[in-house]
């Protein structure tokens, strides 16, 4: 696309975006592209306070009590090897890691995991979903047989029942090992006018880069006695998902993603709204209410 595309991209549309630790940056990129960025923050990661589940994962690597580890995100890992140093030093840590298959979803465990040290024995492909991890996991069946195999998973913000439940039909021995957990920002005012302004028909497009974002919203919605009206407007707004997983968490929640980028970046998603916003948006509202 030309500069000149790039500028005149969005035309002027108001454009949602939920974004908490990149807000400032999804802002500008909006802007770029000519939107006009509404930001509410909408989460912050929030270290369990108790973390006995990631102690005594630490406890177990270290007495060779796990097969397979899969790490699901960068913040995750990171935060894990932070509990796991309380216990043992970062060496340790590694080099029994590295003793284990090491499964990372998506290039963010990656690059941490390469940051360590530890080698990564399969690297989960976009849109790195859990399908795509099972699938992953069925390639190499034959010389990583899953049936006996003691599992421990490195979840963010919620279980994965799917994938938990995918492993065990293959045979594994799951241990699930939370990190961490979302809660809503400690000042919510944003999401509440986020959520007025949409009501209110004044939003034109709603990018969401995580599921959580999703629940978040809808939560201050439904404590604003407004969830039923939200979820009517968004017949008027166009939506667009970063990738399968959150396009699955709002089908769930009852809202149609419009659009995806082809790959599961902020910048893609946001260049994606600004090359189809306009032909898109023409077209749903144009649909019968």
């Amino acid at each position: 696309m030309t500069e000149q595309g790039k500028m005149a991209g969005l035309n002027g549309l108001r454009v949602l975006a939920l974004e908490s630790r990149r807000a400032v940056e999804m802002a500008k990129l909006i802007a770029n592209y000519g939107g006009h960025p509404i930001v509410a923050p909408s989460m912050r990661e929030v270290p369990i306070e108790a973390n006995t589940e990631a102690l005594d994962f630490a406890r177990t690597l270290a007495a060779h009590g796990f097969d397979m580890v899969i790490l699901l995100t960068g913040v995750g890992t990171r935060a894990l090897a932070r509990v796991v140093e309380t216990v043992y030093p970062r060496e340790q840590f590694v080099s029994a890691l590295s003793r284990t298959v090491v499964v990372a979803r998506g290039p963010k465990p990656v690059a941490v995991l390469k940051e360590f040290g530890v080698p990564v024995t399969i690297a989960v492909p976009e849109p790195n979903t859990w399908r795509d991890l099972l699938a992953s996991l069925d390639e190499r069946r034959d010389s990583i047989p899953l049936d006996g195999l003691r599992v421990a998973i490195q979840e963010y913000g919620k279980p994965n029942p799917e994938l938990i439940a995918g492993l065990l039909e293959r045979g594994a021995r799951v241990t699930r090992v939370p990190v961490y957990q979302w809660a809503l920002p400690e000042d919510t005012q944003p999401l509440r006018a986020a959520v007025e302004a949409i009501v209110q028909g004044e939003v034109d497009v709603a990018l969401f880069t995580t599921s959580i974002q999703v629940q978040h919203l809808l939560l201050i919605a439904r404590q604003c006695h407004r969830e039923a009206e939200v979820c009517r407007a968004f017949a008027r707004i166009l939506v667009g998902s970063i990738g399968p997983v959150t396009s699955q968490e709002l089908r769930d929640e009852g809202i149609s993603p419009d659009f995806e980028p082809p790959h599961p970046k902020m910048g893609f998603l946001v260049n994606e709204a600004a090359q189809r916003a306009a032909a898109l948006l023409v077209d749903k509202r144009s649909r019968p209410a």
